[in-house]
């Protein structure tokens, strides 16, 4: 008997980069030796906002979330004995997305590949960054045109590679239902197509809108998820024939990567991880007509740290086993004609359609980011208040909490620690890097980009020379933002206090309670210190102190320790809160605590939320933070409890 013909397997990522670009090499040629079949780069926020490892803002940031690249060495040797032309590369990469295409491409030439051959992906989504992860550098509207320019290029020259993934995936981490994370997804989408068809000759067109691919999120809910994903190719399929004309069905297709859920994975309990991991990445599989052609999936231990090379070995071969042991493979789709997946398919298209219409109304994405996002804050809100009030599930969270220590987490080595060396490291490479140069060959390269972004030229070509003549990641960046602009994006946390109040009457009375005795509204400000964007847990702190009745100040992401402080000596508030999820909490918390007692601010409690292992809790208690906060502590109202019993002279208990 013979054996039935199996489609052939997704790509196998794992999302990966830290510390150094040398360590991350070393990292890459391991997974690929295990079996990995394409790289997935993460980079440090440093990288992402175009500031060079030794700014001001980097402080603390250097290699924590990924690898930073601050010039042609460090791309150089980050893909060091990898053959480029043999690897399919997806980068992490928006505001500075042409930048650090530029440097793959030039160390591509320096290994003597035809570029013309290169695969990948850069994820250029600008949107989502105003919407969710905050790593734009400039206005959204020269934002676009540098996604549309990289798109431009790629036609002409790199063929192969996608030069945008538009990506929803960090959407649903900020709290988007499938409904929104469909329709801000596909405006996104549209908003880019329209911009490039001013760009590309019509006939190249269709072939253009069959390079855009998408990132999406995979969430629990695996059966809505699924749904989730072949509305997508429906609705994708809608789009690119009636708003665009595009005759040829292989360039309508919806083609897309997934990284599984890591806003679901929790702290407590953190081994059912691996459950949720594999039940979520069923979502993206099972379809054959929605099935992902790139998947990477979270290590179980996210939640605490820094995932071990053993972590991540762990999750690739989850995937490994889905795909060569099981049947799957082997089979049409599962789904086609059933009823019940038909029904809830139609119902997310219908609630995506009107999500679309009210952004169209509007004037299209990039008029309605202010909308997007408060509409983002508001489900989140909601979200978690199902958690906290018990009306969603999360097992080992809010139900089920009894339980064995686990044996994956005992020991100093149970997640890795980012070198605290690779910082100072980085910095010394730069410096030497600088001094190395020809300094009047990247004065004229950068001269060029500055021409290039005021007169509308195609950016691309000069960022590829100023690559090769030496130029930094952050000199690039400080052209762009003198060129286009600097720009804060909207928080979405309204002043007005929300309709959400059940279940508030308490803390409201404290607060009030303790406002009487201070003379005046109990005043709180949120701040995030840093270069973290992920500003989803502080717009959360925020509006619930809102709520409660609390005078807030949030003025969003990117702040310096030091306009931290200085807000809170001009505002004259009672609390201060930071939120820092990129590790960095340790200098920038030390730096801000050093500058409140300077500023004779001693005496303002400050609290502190993020991923902060036990050992970094003490140390920053040990500092003088009052209160440390991590993912466990998923109960707002405790929190707000917390806050107004720093404030006042004697602790409230929240009985």
């Amino acid at each position: 008997m013979s054996q039935p013909q199996k489609d052939r397997p997704w790509l196998f990522r794992t999302y990966a980069g830290h510390s150094t670009a040398k360590a991350s090499n070393a990292l890459y040629r391991g997974n690929l030796a295990k079996g990995q079949t394409g790289l997935s780069v993460a980079f440090d926020l440093p990288t992402q906002t175009g500031y060079d490892s030794d700014h001001e803002l980097s402080r603390g940031e250097v290699g924590k979330v990924g690898v930073p690249v601050a010039h042609l060495g460090d791309m150089r040797t980050l893909f060091n004995d990898i053959p480029l032309e043999q690897m399919n590369t997806s980068m992490t990469i928006n505001a500075t997305a042409p930048w650090l295409l530029a440097l793959y491409i030039a160390v591509a030439e320096e290994q003597g590949v035809d570029v013309s051959k290169l695969q990948g992906t850069v994820q250029n989504d600008i949107i989502k960054e105003y919407l969710s992860r905050g790593t734009y550098i400039c206005p959204p509207k020269p934002s676009l045109r540098m996604i549309t320019d990289v798109a431009a290029f790629t036609r002409e020259h790199l063929p192969k590679w996608n030069p945008m993934n538009v990506c929803s995936y960090h959407l649903q981490e900020a709290g988007a239902t499938p409904e929104q994370e469909l329709a801000f997804a596909l405006a996104t989408a549209t908003a880019v197509l329209d911009d490039l068809k001013e760009k590309v000759p019509a006939e190249h067109f269709p072939a253009m809108v069959g390079r855009i691919s998408f990132f999406v999120n995979a969430g629990i809910r695996f059966v809505t998820e699924m749904c989730k994903m072949r509305a997508f190719v429906d609705l994708w399929d809608e789009i690119c024939r009636e708003r665009y004309g595009v005759e040829d069905p292989k360039f309508r297709r919806f083609r897309y990567g997934v990284q599984v859920n890591s806003l679901g994975l929790t702290e407590q309990q953190p081994e059912n991880n691996v459950y949720r991991i594999l039940i979520e990445m069923l979502a993206v599989t099972l379809s054959k007509k929605a099935r992902a052609r790139a998947v990477q999936l979270p290590a179980w231990n996210e939640a605490l740290g820094l995932p071990r090379p053993w972590d991540q070995q762990w999750s690739l071969r989850m995937q490994q086993i889905m795909a060569f042991e099981t049947d799957l493979l082997e089979y049409d789709d599962l789904f086609d004609g059933n009823p019940a997946v038909d029904r809830k398919v139609e119902e997310l298209k219908e609630g995506a359609r009107a999500e679309l219409a009210q952004i169209d109304a509007m004037g299209g994405a990039v008029e309605a980011i202010e909308y997007m996002k408060s509409r983002l804050v508001e489900s989140n809100a909601e979200r978690i208040t199902g958690i906290e009030g018990g009306e969603t599930t999360v097992v080992g969270v809010n139900r089920y909490t009894e339980a064995e220590e686990s044996p994956l987490t005992a020991g100093d080595e149970a997640i890795m620690v980012a070198d605290k060396d690779a910082e100072e490291d980085q910095v010394a490479r730069l410096n030497a890097w600088r001094e190395a140069r020809d300094a009047q060959a990247v004065k004229a390269a950068l001269d060029e980009v500055r021409q290039a972004a005021r007169t509308g030229a195609n950016i691309m070509q000069p960022s590829i020379k100023a690559a090769k003549a030496g130029a930094t990641t952050g000199e690039w960046g400080d052209v762009v933002r003198s060129a286009f602009g600097k720009y804060r994006g909207p928080t979405g946390v309204s002043k007005n206090p929300s309709n959400r109040t059940e279940g508030l009457e308490e803390i409201r009375e404290q607060v009030n309670a303790v406002s009487d005795k201070l003379g005046r509204r109990l005043k709180f400000l949120v701040g995030k210190p840093g270069l973290d964007g992920h500003s989803n847990g502080a717009e959360q702190i925020a509006a619930r102190a809102r709520d409660c009745g609390m005078d807030i100040s949030y003025e969003g992401i990117r702040l310096t320790p030091e306009e931290i402080v200085t807000a809170a000596r001009e505002e004259d508030v009672h609390v201060v809160g930071l939120s820092i999820l990129s590790g960095s909490h340790i200098p920038l918390i030390g730096e801000l605590m050093d500058r409140m007692r300077a500023e004779n601010l001693g005496h303002i409690p400050v609290v502190v939320g993020g991923i902060i292992p036990d050992d970094d809790a003490k140390k920053l208690m040990a500092m003088g933070v009052a209160k440390v906060y991590t993912p466990k502590d998923f109960e707002l109202n405790r929190i707000m409890f917390d806050i107004v019993g720093l404030v006042d002279a004697a602790p409230i208990a929240a009985e």
